[in-house]
């Protein structure tokens, strides 16, 4: 466990934060200063077929130790974290023999990782617990999962006793922009069946996840000064709240779980003049997606012919749909994993994503790809924390993957 503390440690101190605002692949200049890191350490562990394309896609071999073949398995994380939260500086840290109360994070500041907020916490007591100092991400999402296949493909390049197939890993930019597929070749990658490694806590197992569009809606208002605005004046800000007031105030993230979808406005930007806002829509079932779809554009509609003056358009993008359809079909993949998993002494928790990864989308585009636990929670924000002894249980199942090869009858 050393070696994969110290491997997270040293990924987590690199920000590869995406970059929405860019088109181009990887969306950072960080990401790709990260990926030769990667390719580098990779060639230094003995992987073999160590390749970077200029999109920033890093793919890398581990042979096959037996002649009978049992498939390609391949195992994908992502680069880059969350903009959602700052990732400028930062500075994990870890707590030995956690003893179940609070973790000040930062006393200067006054940030603490509460029981209180966070009753998961105990679960933990007596292990080892990484945070960040409480002024960024720790970037467990998905740092442990790139730091999980690494150290798994490592021990098995020290024990080639061990029998196993043909192993592919990948590890994708953008991902938390919705592009970690965009420009992933497939055909190149070579696997029969895949996994990312991109969960929560130990346990996790899913392939089922969202369906998912983004919606930007502009605005364009009409300033005057507000002395003389009676009857002139449209301010743009007041009609964006007039938008979301139309929107069902329980189905946001914050009063939703399970399999309830959400409108979700994470952005909004404005003046009198001109105000933007965006949307992240997010359904399981694909009938519901596309009612909620037709609600926001519906509630745009309703406000524009409102307020004849003011020119309003949205543009939704659809990012993602729901693999269920897709792992269904090839259901031996959940069944190996599962496997895998008891292999080392867990009990899988199969549950819906409550969001999205690379897999939803590598699996409508030829290769199934459920998604497996890294062992973090919180991601996305300050109070993110992955116990190490979690991660020693993703390697363990990724090993245990490794060696059982696709599973297929």
């Amino acid at each position: 466990m050393d070696k994969l503390l110290e491997r997270f440690l040293r990924y987590t101190r690199e920000n590869t934060m995406a970059d929405e605002g860019s088109s181009d692949s990887p969306s950072s200049e960080r990401q790709r200063r990260f990926a030769r890191m990667i390719a580098n350490e990779l060639r230094e562990i003995g992987m073999k077929d160590v390749t970077l394309d200029d999109n920033g896609y890093i793919m890398a071999t581990l042979p096959s130790t037996i002649n009978d073949s049992k498939g390609i398995v391949g195992f994908i994380a992502h680069m880059d974290t969350s903009p959602d939260a700052p990732s400028e500086n930062i500075k994990p840290l870890v707590h030995h023999n956690y003893n179940g109360n609070d973790i000040i994070l930062n006393h200067d500041k006054g940030i603490i990782l509460s029981v209180t907020d966070f009753p998961e916490l105990k679960n933990y007591e007596g292990q080892t617990i990484i945070t960040s100092d409480g002024t960024t991400l720790l970037g467990a999402d998905d740092k442990a999962g790139m730091a999980e296949i690494i150290t798994a493909m490592e021990i098995l390049l020290a024990h080639p006793e061990k029998p196993h197939g043909k192993i592919r890993i990948a590890f994708t930019p953008d991902e938390e922009i919705g592009r970690g597929a965009d420009r992933f070749d497939i055909e190149r990658f070579g696997a029969d069946i895949g996994y990312t490694v991109d969960g929560g806590k130990t346990g996790e197992l899913e392939y089922e996840n969202f369906n998912a569009a983004l919606a930007t809606i502009t605005i364009r208002g009409r300033n005057v000064h507000p002395g003389t605005a009676k009857g002139a004046m449209i301010n743009s800000i007041h009609l964006a709240k007039l938008i979301d007031s139309l929107l069902p105030s329980v189905e946001r993230p914050e009063h939703t779980s399970g399999y309830d979808g959400f409108f979700h406005l994470y952005d909004l930007r404005g003046s009198v003049e001109e105000t933007t806002m965006r949307y992240l829509i997010r359904d399981h079932d694909i009938s519901l997606f596309n009612k909620r779809k037709a609600l926001l554009e519906n509630a745009v509609s309703k406000t524009a012919a409102e307020f004849s003056g003011a020119v309003i358009e949205i543009s939704i993008k659809d990012q993602y749909f729901n693999m269920k359809e897709v792992i269904e079909r090839n259901f031996f993949i959940v069944e190996n994993a599962v496997k895998a998993y008891e292999k080392a002494g867990i009990t899988a928790d199969i549950k819906p994503v409550r969001g999205g990864t690379d897999g939803s989308r590598l699996s409508f585009m030829g290769l199934p790809c459920p998604n497996i636990f890294t062992g973090g929670h919180n991601y996305h924000g300050r109070y993110e924390f992955i116990p190490l002894e979690s991660m020693h249980k993703a390697v363990e199942v990724i090993i245990n993957i490794s060696i059982q090869g696709t599973g297929k009858a």
